[in-house]
């Protein structure tokens, strides 16, 4: 969608949250109108109405001020969640509101009135409480996803069996993360509590499975020192996803563009992580091996840069693989269907939505409707895909329900 379109779509949005804020704010008068101060009686709606409107002019001025050279700030993506946290709390209260007001609706119709009685009974308060109620649950979920849901990481422990596995690395351990997103981080600290976190893992190998930046390579950089510490015994190595090839920002020339894709090959480097660009490398444990291959990014709808036949040249058909690949729409359509086995695929991409439900027995995210496979591990076969739910954030500056995820694999040679 073009900035022209996309501002278009949000005033019409906003047109709509305008609206919400009066029917809300006669739903509030309704609430308080029995109370005994009548400064009480003023400052509940007034006060919600200025609060909710200031919300949404902050927040087109924000969008108007959308630069698609640097793409969404982390100001830009505060303005879009505030904005988002109101439309959906007003939402929940007129459903609730509407209901009632329904009622009275059919009940002026069909009832009996006395003479000189209102034909339509009047809104009662408990209506309005109950929407006051069931509102506060969105309200009150999304400030803890922006205030503490977005660094609260967690860590996702999984043992995967294998015929195949070389014995050396009975027990090897891989922490992965992904989708870091730099350009969205606010709080350094507690991005930091994330990779001390990963780091306690203290596994053989460390892989990212790409995004690592929004947009541009000086995302990252005031955050090399902090990424820089995470190490392992065999090496840290990397991919690209789909966002760090710079496709969702105008830049001045093509030239730029490449420019900013080398300078983000380097910072890789610098974070001390190997960038594997369609190609493999052999890691060896007591005279025993397990191949490891990278692919730039391949999407279903997205870039399809990845070539998987470039990547496997010089790999023995039986050797053991993991895959590094972004996007797991790839092993969805490539590789689960490859000629030969790739045991183990490690993607991202799909963020879990960065909202949903994930319990013993339900697991549910709206991106459920756009991925087959967005979060966990999946097997066919002999070959698992594992999908991991994102470190960073990215648009939303939250996280509810799907938690940033540090991922830790330990491969396991199965035995007869």
């Amino acid at each position: 969608m073009q900035r022209g379109g996309l501002f278009n779509f949000f005033l019409i949005t906003s047109a709509i949250a305008f609206l919400m804020d009066w029917y809300v704010f006669n739903g509030l008068r309704t609430l308080t109108a029995d109370w005994q101060s009548r400064f009480a009686r003023q400052a509940l709606p007034w006060g919600f109405l200025l609060i909710s409107v200031a919300v949404t002019v902050v927040f087109l001025v924000g969008i108007n001020s959308f630069n698609s050279a640097k793409g969404m700030t982390p100001f830009h993506e505060w303005m879009l969640s505030l904005f988002l946290t109101f439309f959906v709390t007003k939402l929940v209260f007129c459903i609730v509101l509407s209901l009632g007001d329904l009622g009275r609706f059919i009940t002026g119709l069909v009832g009996k009135h006395d003479q000189g009685e209102p034909y339509f009974p009047q809104r009662r308060k408990f209506i309005s409480e109950i929407a006051v109620l069931l509102a506060a649950i969105p309200f009150a979920s999304f400030f803890y996803a922006m205030i503490r849901g977005k660094y609260d990481y967690k860590v996702h422990k999984h043992t995967i069996y294998y015929d195949e596995l070389p014995e050396a690395f009975d027990g090897f351990t891989i922490t992965q993360l992904s989708d870091i997103h730099s350009g969205s981080f606010d709080n350094v600290e507690a991005m930091q509590k994330g990779i001390d976190l990963a780091n306690a893992q203290k596994s053989d190998l460390f892989v990212f499975t790409g995004d690592l930046v929004n947009n541009a390579a000086w995302e990252i950089e005031q955050y090399i020192d902090n990424f820089k510490q995470l190490k392992a015994p065999y090496g840290q190595f990397s991919i690209l996803g789909n966002h760090d090839y710079g496709d969702y920002i105008q830049w001045e020339s093509e030239q730029a563009k490449r420019y900013n894709l080398e300078k983000l090959k380097r910072h890789h480097a610098e974070l001390g992580y190997r960038l594997l660009l369609d190609e493999n490398v052999e890691l060896e444990k007591n005279g025993q091996k397990i191949s490891l291959i990278g692919v730039q990014n391949w999407g279903r709808g997205f870039i399809q840069k990845g070539d998987l036949d470039k990547a496997l040249q010089g790999v023995d058909d039986k050797a053991f693989k993991v895959l590094l690949s972004h996007d797991p729409t790839h092993w969805e359509e490539k590789v689960r269907y490859y000629k030969t086995d790739v045991h183990l695929t490690l993607s991202g991409h799909t963020h879990g939505a960065q909202f949903g439900v994930e319990t013993a027995g339900f697991r549910w995210s709206p991106v459920q409707y756009r991925y087959l496979d967005w979060a966990g591990l999946i097997k066919q076969n002999n070959r698992h895909l594992y999908v991991n739910r994102g470190f960073g954030f990215l648009a939303f500056s939250g996280r509810l329900g799907i938690w940033p995820e540090i991922t830790v694999i330990t491969l396991k040679k199965k035995r007869a």
